[in-house]
């Protein structure tokens, strides 16, 4: 299935260039439980960003990557030059278990097989991409990733977890001076900065380096903090939660791939931007893997965006 492109604006879609993992997931949910599913950061921004604009893949997968996901990512429209196959070992895998509000999750298994030593390589046609989304990878990685890029104008978006914010701090403070926008959750943000209100955290952050901070609070929606203002954004009422997995990545994948549609990345833009984020990974949470992103359609995502509208609005 050709995944059908969201219209976001007359000009012509910029490429967006997405390093990250792609692998396969265990996931055990209140819901029910499903095993060795295609997962994975750049997974999820991947197919995310390809209903907006045309999008490189940069990743790296073992000797067992199947041939059908292959073939998935192939139909979105994504190009996988930069997918790396290491047939020395097997994909990255991932055990996880969410607790029964979701909110929670256990980490039961991980396996980082030929992630562990990967190391991004930009094909040379890819290397002037003006639009980069650095996934939650080792800083020193993403920081590899900018010192291949090109373009003089590039706008680099960077998310992260926990594990870097304890045990590569000094390598992700350089790394945050190199960027243009932050997207971290709430707890995350309260590690790197030591303020527990989010206001104060959102502040913090833009001081360490990025413009421009999106922290994300989940089902409470976002909160993007940038020169002289504030812009809060709940997040989509969702009904049928089955898998969280994926779901910021997801939305920041279409963040970035709205902005390269529409060639701008002034606030404005990313407020929008933002409400088709939230949109998109409002469809992620629906359904385990990137089964529902898949399906979700170009239609339902503006649905939700017009929905999205008319809630924030007077």
């Amino acid at each position: 299935m050709q995944m059908d492109r969201v219209k976001i604006s007359d000009s012509e879609p910029q490429p967006v260039l997405i390093v990250g993992s792609v692998g396969y997931d265990d996931i055990e949910t209140p819901y029910g439980k499903d095993e060795r599913i295609l997962g994975g950061s750049a997974s999820y921004a991947c197919l995310s960003s390809s209903y907006f604009a045309p999008t490189r893949m940069v990743a790296v997968v073992g000797n067992d990557f199947a041939d059908e996901d292959f073939k998935r990512l192939n139909s979105h429209g994504i190009d996988i030059t930069g997918l790396q196959v290491d047939k020395s070992g097997p994909t990255f895998t991932w055990s996880g278990k969410y607790l029964e509000n979701f909110n929670q999750r256990e980490t039961l298994d991980i396996q980082l097989n030929v992630f562990e030593n990967f190391k991004p390589v930009l094909p040379d046609d890819q290397k002037d991409t003006r639009y980069v989304l650095l996934g939650n990878i080792h800083p020193a990685l993403q920081a590899h990733v900018l010192d291949e890029l090109k373009a003089p104008d590039v706008f680099v978006a960077a998310d992260t977890i926990d594990l870097w914010l304890t045990i590569e701090r000094p390598a992700f403070l350089e790394l945050l001076k190199r960027i243009d926008l932050l997207v971290i959750n709430d707890s995350e943000s309260e590690l790197l900065t030591g303020e527990s209100n989010i206001i104060k955290a959102g502040a913090a952050c833009r001081a360490l380096g990025p413009d421009k901070v999106v922290v994300k609070k989940g089902e409470h929606g976002a909160y993007f903090f940038y020169e002289g203002g504030l812009f809060a954004l709940p997040a989509y009422p969702v009904t049928e939660l089955r898998d969280p997995t994926g779901a910021g990545d997801t939305f920041l994948g279409a963040v970035m791939g709205t902005l390269a549609a529409m060639d701008k990345r002034d606030v404005d833009s990313i407020k929008t931007a933002l409400l088709y984020g939230t949109a998109v990974a409002s469809l992620t949470v629906e359904a385990f893997s990137c089964h529902r992103l898949e399906s979700g359609g170009a239609e339902t995502i503006e649905t939700r965006v017009a929905e999205l509208r008319e809630m924030i609005s007077l």
